[in-house]
């Protein structure tokens, strides 16, 4: 039996071939339907030269011409390289470059990056607008055949925001997400055709791909649409559509309990959420399942573990501020420097073993072979497990502060900094210091009519952690430097000149 992720929507149709697999606003796409255009999308790719391991570009938003094409590829047996619609020439150039692709399909909202970013790299670039891509697949044949594909098979390459140089392509396999997508779905979020989920999470991400649209397909559930995250439309969609499965980032939650319609939201068909793509700071879980009514799950993982690692599974205690305990089939475990296991409680790196770990990085055998060690992925992450063996994320390895000698961890502070009623959104950022090496700074957001100073800042947090701890430099932002998923990208964040110090 062929292993190729493509079967999940193959098997949908055949299920349920009626039933609505994508909405945006008015549009309705059955699983049929979606199903019959990956088959012409198929035929196209071959049509094209597109032959089994090439790989293809796909920048498009969250519409339901993702989902055709992206199954379209796998059934080609072809490499979907997701890009993020938003890139620029030079970054599209470097991703088909990279990547060595044939062609991409790009929003053509977006041809004035895509086109010339595709010449360059030696791309074909075929824009998707609307009619005239319905029109490209009615006069295209239908291949039905799915690529007998192995499981070992590269199925995605998935370019990882790194923090320092360019972007490496990590290869999930058709394996990998497989498992990933129906771990995801069976397990976690008990998904089933009767759930309706919000498609807010951008799916050339790795959490809105496996969770949301893999996980969705699998399911046969309906995934209803959102092209660019906005928390008011989210909460009209949620009401409108009876949503019963959201799945977000910390960001978006944030900005749901933030938004002016928040009040008067009704979501009383949400059965449970789920977060992940960084850490949620348990005050904004907290005010989100009291004002809301919902459970919130949060979990773990990376674009390099398919992505999830591990939650907090449905049928356990629910632990606000662990990222839970493995999923079926992965090892997680806390090491030090130097590989050793450290005893529970301490803190060190956590580590990954399972069927989620990708095959590597993409042309890169030295930053694979630095990262995935006697088979454990190393995730550059600080965190510490309990007694119970549920995980808990102390910081990014990299975002740590050396404050003479001291370790502080940005974490903690930003925890006590949300539980500010005036304080919307926080960041805290290592800060040149010629004495101390770094001192402690803090960039915040304030809530919508509220005030503070840097001096309340300074002293709110002073109270209740250790001297040493508190940010010295504080300065306020309108909005903090985000990322494509919405989670706070701290490598954009710069010391304003005038920033107060203490």
């Amino acid at each position: 039996m062929s292993e190729n992720l493509a079967r999940i929507l193959t098997a949908a149709a055949e299920r349920n071939g009626d039933g609505i697999a994508i909405k945006l606003d008015d549009i309705e796409v059955s699983f049929a339907a979606l199903a019959e255009g990956s088959a012409r999308l198929c035929a196209l790719l071959k049509a094209k030269g597109v032959e089994p391991g090439d790989r293809v570009g796909v920048m498009l938003p969250n519409v339901p011409y993702f989902p055709v094409v992206y199954y379209g590829i796998l059934r080609a047996g072809g490499v979907v390289v997701p890009m993020n619609p938003l890139l620029k020439a030079r970054e599209v150039k470097f991703h088909l470059e990279d990547s060595g692709a044939k062609l991409i399909f790009a929003w053509g909202d977006f041809a004035e990056a895509a086109e010339p970013g595709a010449k360059e790299s030696g791309a074909e670039c075929v824009l998707v607008k609307k009619g005239e891509f319905e029109q490209l697949l009615a006069d295209s044949e239908s291949d039905h055949d799915v690529v007998d594909s192995d499981g070992s098979d590269t199925a995605v390459i998935l370019y990882t925001s790194g923090t320092t140089g360019q972007p490496k392509g990590a290869e999930l396999t058709h394996a990998n997400l497989y498992h990933n997508a129906t771990v995801a779905a069976d397990k976690l979020g008990q998904i089933s055709n009767e759930d309706r989920m919000l498609g807010a999470l951008p799916l050339f991400h790795s959490f809105g791909q496996t969770c949301t649209l893999n996980g969705g397909i699998h399911a046969q559930a309906m995934i209803s649409m959102i092209p660019r995250f906005d928390p008011d439309k989210a909460l009209e969609i949620i009401a409108r559509d009876k949503i019963t499965l959201f799945q977000g980032v910390p960001t978006m939650y944030n900005a749901m309990l933030a938004c002016k319609s928040a009040d008067d939201a009704d979501t009383s068909t949400l059965r449970v959420c789920m977060s992940g793509g960084s850490a949620m700071p348990e005050e904004v879980m907290r005010r989100f399942e009291e004002k809301f009514g919902c459970k919130v799950l949060e979990g773990y993982g990376l674009s390099e573990t398919s992505p999830v690692a591990s939650f907090n599974h449905p049928d356990r205690p629910n632990r606000p501020g662990s990222i839970g305990t493995p999923i079926e089939g992965v090892e997680m475990k806390v090491v030090d420097d130097d590989g050793n296991d450290l005893a529970q409680g301490e803190a060190g790196e956590i580590v990954i073993k399972g069927h989620n770990i990708m095959k590597g990085y993409w042309n890169r055998p030295d930053a694979t072979e630095e990262s995935i060690k006697d088979g454990w992925f190393h995730s550059g992450d600080i965190g510490k497990v309990d007694e119970d063996g549920y995980f808990f994320i102390v910081d990014r390895k990299k975002d740590l502060i050396i404050r003479g000698g001291y370790n502080v961890y940005p974490r903690e502070i930003e925890e006590v900094l949300y539980e500010h009623d005036a304080i919307q959104e926080a960041a805290v950022v290592g800060v040149p210091d010629d004495e101390l090496g770094e001192e402690v700074g803090a960039a915040i957001v304030l809530a919508a009519g509220a005030e503070l100073d840097a001096d309340a800042v300074r002293e709110y947090v002073k109270a209740e952690v250790a001297a040493y701890k508190y940010p010295r430099t504080v300065w306020f932002l309108d909005e903090l430097p985000k990322g494509p998923t919405g989670k706070i990208l701290k490598r954009e964040i710069e010391v304003p000149s005038e920033a107060e110090a203490e």
